[in-house]
């Protein structure tokens, strides 16, 4: 039998109504004693806990960061405890996302949010043909009502919240970050926002001089803030990109405030011989700017070479430049004649260089001769940690070129640690000198992959001695390692490896990938994650590992093993199952629904 709620439970749902319905009962909560005011926050919805918190006299505010407020047990400042409490409701309503970040105010996190999926939700009616009234006047659903505390309720405290630019009046002064649809870029939204200081801001699907007019506004507004801009699916001739510029530059900064700024599957620019003014001058005098990013935007060798002449006598401290998929093969031509005989050097031909730390190239149909021009560039990049090469087919030839610098930086201690030649058409013969060699150094790479290169299993003496050295990812995903390559892996010494994650996945390694991920288990103590998916391992592959798994004394979190067919195998899928039950290990079979893709074997 159910039983009955106390008196102060009645007493403080009571209240918590009171509130509700925007009756005037603040002053006589505020005189509550403080375990019932403990007890009041932290079961009030968003709105009332809102009210109470932002209407809070100054006297109250003293008491409670005195510690005289929330005990249970023991003193806490006012501010951190409702800071938990509004954490609590963000969980509440968005489970998966609150492991994610760390905000200082969990209260700004909330609003900031909760208006978002409204304007998310406005966007949904605002796209129906039949829409044609204002954005504003747009109906807040019940469901979206109900997170606030409003349930079923149709009086007038209700009414106050019915409408999306009730939202933004209340809560638009929350907003930092912001996702914004072409259907809602106009001026009513500059209007809506106007209260807002925007940080962030991602756009989607601008295309007109409607949605560029609109943006402008928004940026002018939010342009002493504003620090990230990012586009993805847009159109973008030059006169939109000289309009939007223009609208970032800060007149008192003689500059502008962004520091990321990122095109991604989008049309940019025409096909000039120039840069537009406005744009080059973003570039050339962005002194926060410290991500470039243009993802997928159909760049070409000339438009590549521009923005790089430009960024060479740029004043920024860049720290990422994102090429990847486009064409630019050729890019750097004009660069290596002018710097070919450069060396490594922390006060070379370009200041911006200096800076750079991440330089993605993938996956724009890079040759021997681009590796070649490109060698002669990096020496003007000392602090150079992560290059990406991968999806070019710059073939064995290419991969050569590379190599004196890798000697050169490891010699003169620079950071480059991680290197990415997925995909680079390379062959076991080119690949083997390249891991002799670094094997060799007094600096090797602590990240190194090779996926998806046909190398065969003729390269597995020479990884042997890399996971020997100092490589602490390793990624040989599909390389055709089979049997006889897991076999010889199986070589490498336990003193020795030093590896943190490893992927050997797609390489048909049957019963010895089982016995060398054995091995790896037993060898490798700082192995946090392993990929060994689509290696045709028999049944018998499961009690190998398993003998592996009880054993082990490291720390090993993520065994990926689909594409193997064991969970089929139920007695032996339990064992592994059982080592799992402490939290600790997570295994993936085909029933794992967060890592399920489709798998294509052929090389």
């Amino acid at each position: 039998m159910k039983s009955a709620p106390s008196l102060v439970s009645l007493s403080l749902e009571a209240v918590q109504n009171e509130l509700l319905r925007g009756e005037d009962v603040l002053p006589d909560v505020y005189e509550l004693p403080a375990h019932l005011f403990d007890a009041l926050v932290v079961r009030l919805p968003p709105l009332s806990l809102h009210k109470l918190q932002n209407e809070m006299p100054k006297w109250k505010q003293d008491e409670c960061d005195a510690g005289d407020c929330f005990t249970n047990g023991r003193k806490r400042a006012r501010n951190g405890s409702f800071n938990d409490t509004w954490r609590s409701l963000y969980k509440q309503r968005w489970a998966e996302l609150v492991d994610q970040m760390q905000p200082a105010d969990w209260q700004q996190a909330y609003w900031e949010m909760h208006l978002q999926n409204c304007i998310d939700e406005a966007a949904e009616v605002a796209l129906l043909p039949s829409f044609n009234g204002k954005l504003g006047e747009i109906r807040i659903s019940e469901a979206m009502l109900k997170f606030l505390g409003y349930e079923g309720q149709t009086d007038t405290p209700m009414s106050k919240f019915s409408k999306l630019y009730q939202h933004c009046q209340h809560f638009g002064h929350y907003m930092r970050s912001l996702r914004l649809q072409n259907v809602l870029c106009i001026e009513e939204t500059c209007h809506l926002l106007k209260n807002s200081r925007l940080e962030s801001l991602v756009l989607r699907w601008i295309r007109t001089k409607e949605h560029v007019r609109a943006l402008c506004q928004l940026l002018l507004q939010n342009r002493e803030t504003l620090t990230s801009l990012e586009f993805i699916h847009c159109k973008l001739p030059s006169t939109f990109v000289n309009a939007i510029c223009a609208a970032l530059h800060v007149k008192s900064m003689q500059s502008h405030g962004i520091k990321q700024f990122s095109v991604h599957a989008s049309s940019f620019l025409d096909s000039n011989t120039v840069l537009p003014s406005e744009f080059s001058s973003f570039l050339s005098s962005g002194r926060c700017l410290y991500s470039l990013r243009f993802c997928d935007v159909h760049l070409d060798r000339n438009f590549a070479e521009l923005v790089f002449n430009t960024l060479l006598d740029a004043s920024s401290d860049l720290s990422i430049l994102d090429l990847s998929d486009n064409e630019i093969a050729g890019w750097l031509s004009s660069f290596t004649w002018k710097f070919k005989a450069s060396t490594i050097s922390s006060t070379g031909a370009a200041k911006s260089l200096a800076s750079l730390r991440v330089l993605n190239l993938r996956g724009n149909n890079l040759h021997k001769e681009d590796a070649d021009n490109l060698r002669h560039a990096l020496v003007h990049m000392p602090a150079l940690r992560t290059l990406d090469l991968s999806e070019n087919p710059i073939g064995d030839d290419g991969l050569r070129h590379l190599l004196p610098f890798l000697v050169e930086a490891s010699g003169k201690g620079f950071p480059l640690a991680d290197l990415s030649l997925e995909n680079c058409e390379l062959s076991s013969n080119g690949v083997i000198e390249f891991l002799d060699t670094l094997s060799t150094l007094d600096k090797s790479l602590s990240s190194l992959s090779i996926s998806d290169n046909r190398l065969g299993s003729h390269v597995a003496e020479a990884l042997v001695k890399l996971m020997g050295a100092s490589v602490q990812v390793l990624n040989v995903g599909g390389v055709g390692l089979g049997s006889s390559g897991f076999r010889e892996l199986q070589k490498v010494m336990c003193n020795s490896l030093k590896l943190v994650k490893i992927d050997i996945s797609k390489n048909r390694g049957g019963i010895e990938s089982a016995k060398f991920l054995s091995k790896l288990i037993e060898c490798a103590p700082e192995l946090i994650a392993v990929s060994a998916a689509y290696n045709l391992m028999p049944p018998e592959s499961l009690t190998v590992i398993c003998s592996a798994l009880e054993v082990a004394k490291g720390n090993l979190g993520l065994l990926d093993l689909r594409g193997n067919n064991l969970d089929k195998l139920a007695n032996d899928a339990s064992m592994l199952l059982d080592l799992q039950r402490d939290g600790r290990l997570r295994i993936v079979f085909e029933s794992s629904p967060t890592l399920d893709a489709p798998y294509d074997d052929e090389p």
